[in-house]
């Protein structure tokens, strides 16, 4: 087994901020998907919701290096904090356009601004994905049940937004998979929750 990193104890307070922030992620992707939200509501969810995954991003990250250093968890770290920029980036703009256009159609190569970001987004969080549950598996607070279905799910969504490409997937006769992506990561941060106590056990060790 490799020796634990004598480095600086994981912050608790950084896993914490990442399971609230991967919890309200959740909410307000629901909030968005759900199309109820009046105009202001979209921009300020559009907005923190970028924020808030690369907040997540960072705390699991945090959790998942707990007892020793991972280049995967690094690595998710990152592309998950660019998801999260390109993710709001994308929204953003869609509603801008949306807005200037005043109900009129939409010109295609407006439509493609936004289609160009959100395969941006959808690889870089793939790659999120993949590399968090790559380094899933042989951790002792996740393990194959979070970290294989992770694998999957990573490569479905790069996979079918590079085969679609610039159309999405749900228009070009497929599925979205996005939906899916967000339940893997609310079954994760719901874990990452549970695992509170033994990250603060391992910080403990670690300070002593």
């Amino acid at each position: 087994m490799q020796a634990l990193d004598r480095g600086p104890a994981t912050p608790l307070v950084w896993v914490r901020v990442g399971v609230a922030a991967g919890l309200g992620t959740g909410l307000v992707y629901a909030a968005i998907a759900s199309q109820r939200l009046p105009y202001p509501g979209l921009v300020l969810a559009a907005a923190f919701l970028g924020p808030l995954l690369g907040a997540a991003g960072m705390g699991l990250g945090k959790l998942l290096q707990a007892e020793r250093k991972s280049v995967a968890a690094k690595l998710a770290m990152a592309f998950t904090f660019a998801a999260g920029a390109l993710g709001s980036a994308m929204l953003l703009v869609q509603l801008a356009i949306k807005a200037r256009a005043q109900g009129t159609p939409v010109s295609a190569e407006l439509v493609g601004i936004w289609l160009g970001l959100d395969m941006a987004l959808d690889v870089y969080l793939g790659l999120g994905v993949l590399l968090f549950a790559s380094a899933m598996l042989g951790h002792p607070r996740f393990g194959k049940a979070f970290g294989i279905p992770g694998l999957v799910i990573a490569v479905l969504l790069v996979a079918l937004n590079l085969y679609t490409f610039p159309t999405p997937p749900a228009d070009a006769g497929l599925f979205d998979i996005g939906p899916v992506v967000g339940l893997w990561y609310c079954a994760v941060f719901i874990q990452s929750w549970r695992s509170l106590r033994w990250v603060a056990s391992v910080q403990a060790a670690r300070e002593g």
